[in-house]
């Protein structure tokens, strides 16, 4: 059995301050965890890294008034 690496869970610096809009992230080489930090014991998100990369990428684009 392989032993399950702890995973460091960080917020997203795009949360709100007011404490209501709280997402967190944690990686791994080939998934992202994703979860509400209000509720962390709730189930999460698991994407692959390459899904996570390319949602970055588009959310980027869109950020930047590049997307229709």
């Amino acid at each position: 059995m392989t032993a399950r690496l702890p995973l460091r869970w960080f917020k997203s610096s795009y949360s709100g301050g007011s404490g209501t809009e709280c997402v967190e992230a944690a990686f791994s080489p080939v998934s992202v965890f994703i979860r509400d930090s209000k509720q962390p014991e709730r189930p999460h998100l698991v994407v692959s890294a390459r899904a996570w990369a390319e949602f970055v990428a588009v959310a980027r684009c869109g950020a930047e008034g590049e997307m229709s």
